[in-house]
């Protein structure tokens, strides 16, 4: 199972990116356990400096605007 991190304040960009990971997980038939960080000092911590970040297995794969669906998929398959 991938444990994902969706990092972000709750804003739409980062609602969209997480439902594009549980998307993208059902549709590869990956199980993943996806968890939002809103705590600004937690989002700090991960190194993210621009929101929405998302981090696979603790490491950081992206940060600011929506991720391209097929680096989303190729990270969730690693």
């Amino acid at each position: 199972m991938k444990s994902v991190k969706v990092y972000g304040p709750g804003c739409k960009r980062c609602e969209a990116t997480e439902a594009m990971v549980r998307e993208a997980a059902t549709r590869l038939g990956v199980e993943v356990e996806v968890e939002k960080v809103t705590d600004a000092k937690s989002i700090a911590m991960a190194g993210v400096m621009s929101t929405p970040g998302v981090s696979v297995d603790g490491k950081l794969v992206h940060a600011g605007g929506l991720p391209d669906a097929a680096k989303l998929d190729g990270w969730l398959t690693a």
